[in-house]
């Protein structure tokens, strides 16, 4: 009996040595990253900060959720005519090696329209009576959102590109993730509660 045990024990070893090597081994590699980048800068920035209030910034996001952003687009569940032919020439590596890269760039601050800002801080701090629940539950107090549950980091963001992500979410565009949620929430908001919120989160970059 305590031979078998051993011999479990063992495995167990030898498993959880595999897998921790495997797990080690797929890293993204920042160098690797910024080489593998030069495409995405024409749309994106050199260093993840678009000019394009259309277009997103990637600096500074998880590379949890940037690489599964990637593979959205890969598999089509995020719908995106530019994107799509893009990411199909990508590998797992590459998708690290760029999340890696684009995590390690800092995002740069924007101005906003306070008033317009200030309207948004309300729903994104306490939701509203539609059933829309606050977003700092999940993206907390400062927009950097939730990295290990794949919650995106979105202080910053462009206002134009947020609302637009929001609108994505309700016409069909962005399928379900993590429990219907943002399609859920972003279907019980009015045009002008995107609009607030959006600015608003363009204006958590600058605190």
């Amino acid at each position: 009996m305590k031979g078998k045990n051993l011999g479990f024990v063992i495995i167990c070893f030898v498993v959880n040595g595999l897998f921790f090597l495997q797990t080690s081994l797929a890293q993204g590699n920042i160098e690797e990253g910024k080489s593998k980048s030069m495409l995405c800068s024409a749309c994106h920035g050199q260093d993840g900060n678009s000019i394009n209030p259309e277009w997103p910034s990637l600096a500074g996001q998880h590379e949890k959720y940037f690489v599964n952003t990637l593979k959205a687009y890969k598999n089509e569940s995020r719908k995106n005519a530019v994107m799509y032919p893009l990411v199909m020439t990508l590998s797992e590596q590459d998708m690290m090696d760029l999340a890696a890269y684009y995590q390690a760039q800092t995002p740069k601050k924007l101005s906003y329209d306070y008033d317009l800002a200030k309207k948004g801080e309300s729903l994104y701090r306490g939701g509203n009576s539609s059933g829309v629940a606050a977003c700092i539950a999940c993206h907390g107090p400062r927009g950097k959102g939730n990295p290990g549950a794949g919650y995106p980091s979105i202080a910053g963001q462009h206002a134009a590109y947020t609302k637009n992500a929001l609108i994505e979410y309700t016409n069909g565009n962005r399928k379900p993730g993590i429990n219907d949620m943002m399609q859920t929430l972003a279907s019980r908001m009015t045009s002008e509660e995107m609009d607030s919120v959006a600015e608003y989160i363009q204006a958590l970059g600058s605190k």
